[in-house]
Parts: structure tokens; C-alpha cells; sequence
């Protein structure tokens, strides 16, 4: 407390209420920079940081980076030495992070409560690490989660519950892994991901996969299943369900046909699974059930709609059925509401109403081929009238306004160049209206008047000139003005001998070719007389 002792200090803050309190302010200031330890939004050292990404990739990292920067949205750190995932790797909660790159690390294991940090994680990419298994559950935190890579590990077996809580999951690349059982728990029990729409499964040790299960998946699922490059076992149900996805045009096997090859038993020969005539396979020895996309459908609420059930199995021998959105059975039969299928297979909705709408199944069933088809259609039903309405509406405005800005531009045009009245013509025109207003003017000035004081009260201070043209008999003079001469006259006998005058000699004197020079004589105001001056 040295400052209460030096004069100088004491200068220097005045008086000793604004010591203590700038004493106070270099004490906090010492304490928030001691304990807040590096700023928020620091790019951690050796990365490399633009806007809200930062790079550490190929820096021998063994943990996160300790640095606090919150603000980060994508963080990349492949090419490292991260062997492990535990509840401590990642040091604070960032909220922020959507996508995270662990690729080409030595990660072995993933305990459960390794992402309880990063619960608005997007994209988590494992890929290229040394994963055998993974327990249950191990993702649970990752509630945001849509895409997962866990491709080019080595992981042989998955829980049951490995995936679970993970219902916004899209997309999971399970491919060069060594994995020899299907996920069928991804489609089904408690822990199935029901908004999962591609699975990629190539490149493992699949030698078959449950057909009469994977029959059941939705169409929207089943149609982003990738088998190829496994070393499967020829089989006539595989056979059947392949083909039946390549007559339906699903992605898997239409851009990937030739890496669906399968082994024989009795010799080690390979050859391709999709194909019509496989083996010895005939359709009386296949019992299938399969799923596929149809049409997508969109009806104005009232309107009559008529949906074709478009199966690949249709003959004589097909029976048709369909569910509707809310799980009740429709049959050609039995009419429900304003529900009614024929027996052709095609479902015929009265009256479509907005409640209507959802996926309807159509089930085709064929007892001799052994075959059934689920087709998948949605149904849309809305008042799209008052949407095309505001959108009509919009460009009436729009086109109003465009017109309107054109009729403008073009009576301006019109305005400006296309006058009624040539130039010659107006001119011409002025010119006798000024000569005619030059005929009859009478100019009145207002200069001051130079009159002592007591006179100005009894006079006006104005000075009036009296233009009149006259008719002359003299050659070269056609007119002139004649001032009025006599002092003693009246302003009221003035203006009379003025207007007795005939107007038709001043008018004749005014279009003649002679120059007009009038001559003006200026009478002052004195009382009711005029005086010249």
C-alpha cells in the first residue's frame, strides 16, 4: 500500500475514492487474465484455422488440442496418433461442432461416453482406423448424428445395440471391414434406424444374407443397400432377390451389376449373380417377398384419384391387397369408406380428402410363382389452388407493373417528338400574341420618391406612365405615343378620354412593318392631378 505514501501517486488519481477503485480494476483484471487462461476463438498451435474450420491434420496428435476455440464447426484431425476414444479425449463441450474427421488414426476402441461433448455432431468420420468391434452402445450421444464412416477398419463383429439412439442416422458406410453376419438390427427391433436410407456393406466376408428378412425392409431402405465384392454363395433366393432389385432400377446393383459374382460349391468358379438364367434355379422353388418404389402421387382435396398398383408379377394368378397409412386392410371385396380396389389392383380413393395422405402398400401375391411384391406409393393431398392462386396473383402484379413502366416510357416518347405543333407555327403564334399585349400595356414604377417627408404622407409616392398608340398621317410613322399634356387634368377625366378611344386605329398600328418606338412622359401623382416631370 506504498500508493497511499507517494505524492506523486496521490496526484495522479486525485483523491483516494478513485484509488481504491483503480486499484480494484487492476486487481480483477489480473485475476480474470490468470484464471480465464487463453482467449475464446484461439486457432490451437500447429493447426490451421480459417473462419470456422480448423485443420490439425498430420501434426502426431495423441489427444484434442487443449486450446479453447468453441467457435468451430468443422474439426479435421486425420493423420494423427489418437489411439483411443474415452469421456475425457475431448477437453470442454462444443455445442458448435457438426463435423468432426478422425480418419487414418490408430483408434482401437470407443468407450461408452466419448461423445458426450459434441451432442450436435453431423458427420463423424472413424474411417481407416484399427476398430475390431464395437460395444453397445457406443454412439448414443450423437443424437444429431446423419452420417457415420467406419469404413476400412477391421471390425468383425458389432452389438445388437451399437447403433442405438442414433434416429436421425442416414447414411452408414460399413465397407472393407471383415464383418460375416448382415446388420438385419438395423432394420428391425428396438434398435432399428428407421430414417436410414444407405448402408454400404461391400468389400467384407458376407457368404449370404437373410432373403426372406431383408424382404420385409421398406423400399425406401432397401433400395440403398450396397452387397457387391462379398464372396457370396450361389444361391437361387439371392439370385431372385438381385434380380428382382435390377428390374426395379435400384442404385446398388444397377452401378455395380458386375461385382455381384458368387461361388460355386462343387468348384471354385465364379460367376455372376445377376442374370436370368441362373443355374437350375426355376420360380417354383422361390418363396420371395419384395419391396420396391412406385409412382408418386398428388390429388386435390375433392378430387377422384385412381392409383395402379405397378407390380412386375401381374397375371392371372395375382391376388391384390392394399394397406393404407393407417394400417387398415383394403381388399377388392370389401369397400371401406370412400376406399375401393378392383381387382385389377388398382385402389380408387373418392372424394381424396387432406387426412388421406401417406405411403399406401400395394401387396401382390402370386401362389404358383411363390412370389409376393410390395410396392410403396405415396399420396399427397392438398389445396395446391390457393398456391398457384398466390403465385398467379404475383405475376399479374408483376406483369401489371412491367406494362404500366412501357405505357409510360411511351407517351413520354410521344411528348417529346411527336408534338402537335411545328415550331414555325408556335413561334408565329407568340409573336402576335406579343405584339397584340404590347398594344395595351401600362407599366406602373415604384421608384422612391425624393420629396421631403411631410409631402410623401399626402401623396401616394407612385409614378404612372400612360402608353397609347396613335394613328399619324405622316409618312414612316405609323405609330407613336401621344402624351397627354394638360397638368390640370383629373386622374378620372384621364382614364375617360382613354377609354373613349377607338381601339381598332391602336390595333392597326400595332402589325405594321415600321419599328414601334413610343415615347414616354412620366407624371407624378400630386393629390387628384398629374404633374410632368
Amino acid at each position: 500500500m506504498m500508493f497511499f505514501f507517494c505524492p506523486f501517486l496521490s496526484m495522479e488519481f486525485g483523491n483516494i475514492h478513485i484509488k481504491w477503485k483503480s486499484i480494484t480494476f487492476v486487481f480483477l483484471l489480473c485475476v480474470i487474465s490468470n484464471v480465464g487462461g487463453a482467449p475464446p476463438g484461439v486457432c490451437p498451435q500447429g493447426c490451421i484455422c480459417a473462419s470456422d474450420i480448423a485443420s490439425c491434420t498430420n501434426k502426431s496428435l495423441s489427444i484434442v488440442p487443449r486450446t479453447v476455440f468453441k467457435f468451430i464447426r468443422r474439426l479435421d484431425l486425420s493423420y494423427n496418433k489418437i489411439s483411443f476414444l474415452d469421456p475425457d479425449w475431448f477437453p470442454v463441450l462444443f455445442e458448435k461442432l457438426h463435423t468432426l474427421i478422425l480418419n487414418h488414426n490408430i483408434i482401437n476402441s470407443i468407450s461408452s461416453g466419448s461423445f458426450s461433448t459434441i451432442p450436435n455432431l453431423r458427420h463423424l468420420d472413424l474411417s481407416s482406423n484399427h476398430l475390431r468391434t464395437l460395444s453397445n452402445p457406443v454412439f448414443q450421444e450423437l443424437k444429431m448424428l446423419e452420417v457415420l464412416l467406419l469404413y476400412n477398419n477391421q471390425l468383425t463383429h458389432m452389438d445388437s445395440g451399437a447403433f442405438g439412439g442414433l434416429h436421425k442416422l442416414q447414411k452408414l458406410y460399413l465397407s472393407y471391414n471383415s464383418l460375416a453376419h448382415f446388420p438385419l438390427d438395423l432394420y428391425s427391433g428396438r434398435s432399428k434406424l428407421t430414417e436410414l436410407v444407405l448402408l454400404d456393406i461391400s468389400h467384407n466376408n458376407l457368404q449370404s444374407v437373410p432373403v426372406q428378412q431383408i424382404s420385409l425392409i421398406s423400399a425406401r431402405q432397401l433400395s440403398g443397400i450396397y452387397l457387391h465384392e462379398n464372396p457370396f454363395l450361389c444361391d437361387c433366393h439371392l439370385n431372385t432377390m438381385l434380380n428382382f432389385w435390377h428390374h426395379r432400377q435400384f442404385s446398388p446393383v444397377v452401378d455395380f451389376k458386375t461385382y455381384y459374382v458368387c461361388t460355386l460349391l462343387s468348384e471354385p468358379k465364379k460367376i455372376p449373380l445377376i442374370q436370368d438364367s441362373f443355374l437350375n434355379c426355376s420360380e417354383s422353388t422361390v418363396n420371395g417377398s419384395y419391396h420396391a418404389f412406385g409412382l408418386l402421387y398428388e390429388a386435390q382435396v375433392g378430387e377422384r384419384l385412381v392409383i395402379h398398383c405397378d407390380s412386375k408379377i401381374i397375371d392371372t394368378n395375382t391376388q391384390f391387397m392394399w394397406i393404407s397409412p393407417d394400417n387398415r386392410l383394403l381388399e377388392p371385396e370389401t369397400p371401406v369408406e370412400h376406399f375401393r380396389v378392383f381387382y385389377n389392383g388398382s385402389l380408387e380413393i373418392e372424394d381424396a380428402q387432406i387426412a388421406d395422405s401417406g405411403i399406401y402398400s400395394c401387396i401382390a401375391k402370386n401362389k404358383v410363382r411363390q412370389i409376393n411384391e410390395t410396392i410403396d406409393i405415396r399420396i399427397t393431398v392438398g389445396n395446391f389452388t390457393s398456391h398457384k392462386s398466390h403465385a398467379h396473383e404475383a405475376f399479374n402484379t408483376a406483369f401489371t407493373t412491367l406494362a404500366a413502366c412501357v405505357v409510360s416510357i411511351v407517351l413520354v416518347l410521344l411528348y417529346l417528338y411527336l408534338t402537335p405543333c411545328r415550331c414555325w407555327c408556335r413561334s408565329r403564334k407568340h409573336k402576335r400574341k406579343q405584339n397584340q399585349s404590347s398594344a395595351h400595356s401600362s407599366v406602373i414604377s415604384a421608384t422612391p420618391s425624393h420629396e421631403p417627408h411631410a409631402e410623401r404622407k399626402s401623396s401616394t409616392g407612385k409614378r404612372v406612365v400612360f402608353l397609347e398608340p396613335v394613328k399619324e398621317t405622316e409618312k414612316g410613322q405609323n405609330g407613336k405615343v401621344r402624351l397627354i399634356n394638360n397638368e390640370n387634368l383629373t386622374a378620372e377625366s384621364i382614364l375617360k378620354n382613354s377609354r373613349s378611344k377607338s381601339d381598332s386605329d391602336s390595333i392597326n398600328s400595332v402589325f405594321s412593318d415600321a419599328p414601334f418606338i413610343p415615347k414616354v412622359h412620366v407624371h407624378k401623382v400630386k393629390g387628384n392631378a398629374f404633374e410632368a416631370l
